[in-house]
């Protein structure tokens, strides 16, 4: 395996300096071989819901096109399918898996390659409904790979407004602010024995209401109602993962709508999160980008429903990005 990844990351080079000559004289002005741009795959699967929701491809995109804006990082998207040709994965420091979970998980059939980017050391993010794993065998490779996962029946998938008050001193908390946004945001997630390796970044104690719905898969249980009900213990939305050998690991349970991606703090979070895996050093105020308007997010998604009103989403944006709580403004979504 070491063997290979030599091998791989020799040719990367010579194809990034355009051949051999190239590479010699490259290599003679910087009296060393320059730093390649750290490679981020996303792989994104099918979009599911309504418009503007669970778009995995859409998002991915997006998040894309802002990485790519680092001099240091060079991000591509496989949109709505696993990736035909394993050689994609040759070089890649950083894969970010972002769609449905469960039966439609787009990793079903493939844990063959996570085990191998794994062993690699490549960093792995999983966002959203994609953590919780399409069949209980791939739970171990979850584990191994972002130190937890979503277990139906345990953990549970409310929509609801967190507030987040505080962030832990992290890299891929550079530059953010406490902020609060309603998202499905999931909880109550199993971690590795002990949570060792496991830095959670976004923690709170939800609201009593995301319990009220009765016991089932997704929806509510009685180890959750200890937890947060009786034990008040805080629940973690987000985390950072460090494995043993130095890989790294990254879990988000937000992301259920893609203008979430508009809050500068929640954008900025999840690019510091990616760039983190791929080992990329973050600045202090965070990975850059601009604040996208209404429009700009709409551009990755096509053409809207006939009664669409961006104006509504436009609001958003500026209520979030001015320090503006803005208040719970979506209907219920349809049940992951």
């Amino acid at each position: 395996m070491k063997e290979t990844q030599k091998l791989c990351l020799t040719r990367r080079r010579f194809l990034a300096m355009g051949g051999a000559g190239v590479l010699t004289s490259a290599c003679s002005a910087w009296g060393s071989e320059p730093p390649l741009p750290k490679r981020v795959l996303f792989i994104a699967g099918r979009s599911s819901h309504a418009f503007g929701d669970h778009r995995h491809a859409a998002g991915c995109q997006y998040l894309a096109s802002c990485l790519n804006g680092s001099p240091n990082i060079k991000a591509e998207v496989m949109a709505d399918h696993w990736p035909v040709d394993s050689a994609v994965f040759d070089d890649v420091d950083t894969v970010v898996i972002y769609g449905d979970g469960g039966d439609g998980h787009i990793v079903r059939g493939h844990a063959n390659i996570l085990d191998e980017l794994i062993e690699r050391g490549v960093g792995l993010g999983f966002l959203h409904y994609a953590l919780m794993p399409p069949t209980e065998n791939m739970v171990p490779l979850f584990l191994n790979g972002i130190g937890g996962y979503y277990e139906p029946g345990w953990s549970v998938n409310p929509m609801w407004h967190a507030n987040i008050k505080s962030l832990p001193k992290h890299p891929i908390t550079r530059g953010v602010k406490p902020f609060a946004i309603q998202d499905e945001w999931y909880y109550h997630m199993r971690f590795v024995p002990g949570s060792k390796g496991v830095q959670p970044l976004l923690s709170v104690l939800p609201p009593a209401e995301t319990l009220r719905r009765s016991d089932g898969p997704h929806s509510n249980n009685p180890d959750v109602r200890k937890e947060v009900l009786e034990l008040a213990q805080p629940q973690h939305l987000a985390w950072a993962f460090e494995r043993a050998d130095g890989g790294r690991g990254f879990g988000f349970s937000g992301g259920h709508y893609h203008w979430n991606w508009g809050h500068n703090d929640v954008r900025t979070l999840m690019l510091n999160a990616i760039a983190w895996l791929a080992h990329v050093n973050i600045p202090s105020a965070g990975i850059p980008s601009e604040t996208p308007t209404a429009k700009e997010l709409l551009r990755w998604l096509g053409s809207p429903p006939a009664d669409f009103d961006v104006s509504k989403i436009e609001r958003m944006l500026n209520e979030w990005n001015t320090k503006t709580v803005p208040e719970n403004s979506f209907p219920e979504p349809q049940s992951d």
